[in-house]
């Protein structure tokens, strides 16, 4: 049986080398695509994984990489690159960007079919390209409802999800209803799901760092926000009868 296969993307964005994950299903015809992306701490196995399962349903899919092939696994290191990103739209939007570039570049990809999911900055990255009027079928994001500059959200195209842990003391209940209310005056298609009692990066299974007060892995959610990615993607991406993969759902 043919089976799902994987290769390493290098790219530029942002001044640095980026080193992405593509993963791409059986055959040989163009697919719908995802671009994955991660947590502020960068790229890891755990966006892979992600990817890896996407193509198994029958998507190309591009774990993309925010600093240069590095993960940040000291906090203070991730908030010293990740906040003054987040502080800037633009240069979220040439990281998203670049990593489009690379996506496009895949022949398998099909460019008028094009997803962003992401996590934490991620995320952030996946709604500034919305913002920036790419053309995109849909926009997830988790732990990343990141507002932007006043009515650019009206450039939106595409429905967006966004889910978060009801006691994420970074994407808090005043930062929610600020996303929220930008998403309603653009006239954006958008669902706002809560996971109750989850904190920040509750999809992310633990790792080999400092935990950090406000985070933890919350298993039972991180399946349930798969399950709602992949629902969004069935949605707004939907894979026809020729575009089906080996099968297979799990990652979180």
């Amino acid at each position: 049986m043919t089976t799902t296969t994987t290769r390493t993307v290098v790219y530029p964005a942002d001044g640095l080398t980026m080193v992405g994950h593509l993963a791409l299903p059986a055959g040989t015809d163009r697919r719908p695509a995802v671009l994955v992306g991660p947590e502020g701490t960068g790229l890891s196995d755990v966006e892979r994984r992600r990817a890896d399962a996407l193509a198994e349903l029958g998507y190309v899919a591009l774990a993309f990489d925010l600093h240069g092939g590095r993960y940040l696994s000291d906090p203070e290191e991730m908030l010293a690159r990740c906040l003054p990103l987040l502080a800037d739209p633009d240069r979220l939007r040439d990281i998203g960007r670049a990593a489009l570039d690379a996506l496009y570049a895949e022949p398998r990809t099909d460019p008028g079919r094009i997803a962003v999911v992401g996590y934490g900055t991620g995320g952030a990255v996946g709604l500034e390209l919305g913002r920036g009027g790419v053309d995109l079928r849909a926009i997830g994001t988790v732990n990343g409802l990141i507002t932007g500059r006043p009515g650019e959200s009206a450039n939106i195209r595409c429905p967006v999800w966004a889910g978060v842990g009801s006691e994420d003391p970074i994407m808090s209940s005043a930062q929610r209803d600020a996303f929220t209310d930008e998403m309603r005056a653009a006239g954006v298609d958008w669902r706002l799901t809560v996971y109750g009692g989850a904190l920040h990066a509750f999809h992310h299974p633990p790792v080999d760092h400092p935990t950090v007060p406000g985070f933890g892995h919350h298993p039972r959610h991180a399946r349930r926000a798969w399950r709602d990615v992949v629902d969004l993607l069935a949605e707004c991406l939907p894979l026809g009868s020729g575009d089906v993969g080996t099968g297979g759902t799990r990652a979180a």
